[in-house]
């Protein structure tokens, strides 16, 4: 993991985000590319002549510019290679372009352009489109231990094969990891493409040992029961498959992705 790149925004969560950037980077050695995006184009009602839009570019450009000089003073003192770039975009599209040469992107749970309380459309779109992976990081973290206990949310399928190999580098830092799986019964588990001591044979090629952790579904939503078993174990990370679809042009994910990227309380790896 050598290139990361993190979304800036002008949100409560940009700081943290920038400190997990910064705590990987340590640990990988890795540069970090911070990355802002400023709206190229927009659709307003009644404005047919762009005047509203035109109007908003200097604000945008002028906060891009506050923003960049305070990182640029809070980084001074930084041992870490960094780079700022400000293309413009929508944020999905210009993070999904740097994608193509990246290790993995950092971004915040909420969608900072509404009112920084809804799960964010970004990370859907990167989950499901990025040629990386994709940590979503509460806004509430400000630092990021690579050496914590990992739960890595299994059900046999092939997006969690890719996010369990995706995440290589960081479980061979981990402390302890764990193979989880929520057992919804002998029917399941008999779908189960994959089960979960292949997984486990397959850290154990790359030096990583595992404990399978079979977890009863008791009556919750999936996601509430990784949640929970990540947290009593102290986990630092979740990594998980994301899963979905596109259907007339609207965004459709499995339950378990939806809920997940819903209530972030731990970061989460994903990819698709």
């Amino acid at each position: 993991m050598k290139s990361i790149i993190v979304h800036a925004f002008d949100d409560e969560g940009f700081e943290n985000r920038l400190q997990v950037a910064l705590d990987l980077a340590r640990t990988f050695e890795a540069h970090v590319g911070i990355v802002y995006a400023i709206p190229v184009e927009a659709s307003v009602p009644g404005d047919f002549y762009g005047a509203a839009f035109a109007a908003m570019v200097p604000v945008w450009r002028e906060a891009a510019d506050k923003l960049r000089e305070s990182t640029i003073k809070d980084l001074g003192n930084e041992d870490i290679a960094w780079d700022w770039l400000e293309v413009g975009g929508s944020s999905s599209s210009v993070l999904l372009h740097h994608s193509a040469l990246c290790d993995l992107i950092i971004v915040g749970a909420r969608e900072p352009h509404v009112d920084g309380r809804r799960p964010s459309a970004t990370v859907g779109d990167l989950a499901m489109h990025a040629r990386c992976p994709v940590l979503v990081v509460p806004d509430e973290l400000d630092r990021f231990d690579a050496s914590a206990p990992v739960l890595i949310g299994w059900d046999g399928s092939a997006e969690a094969s890719h996010a369990l190999r995706a995440a290589m580098p960081l479980l061979k830092r981990a402390s302890r990891v764990f193979l989880a799986y929520v057992d919804e019964g002998s029917k399941a588990r008999a779908k189960l493409d994959l089960p979960p001591t292949q997984g486990a044979a397959y850290l154990s090629r790359h030096g990583v040992d595992c404990e399978i952790v079979e977890l009863p579904p008791q009556d919750r939503k999936v996601s509430r029961v990784l949640r929970d078993a990540a947290q009593q174990r102290k986990c630092g990370l979740v990594v998980m498959g994301a899963y979905g679809h596109w259907r007339l042009a609207e965004r459709v994910f499995g339950g378990a992705t939806r809920d997940m990227l819903s209530d972030v309380t731990l970061p989460v790896f994903m990819t698709h």
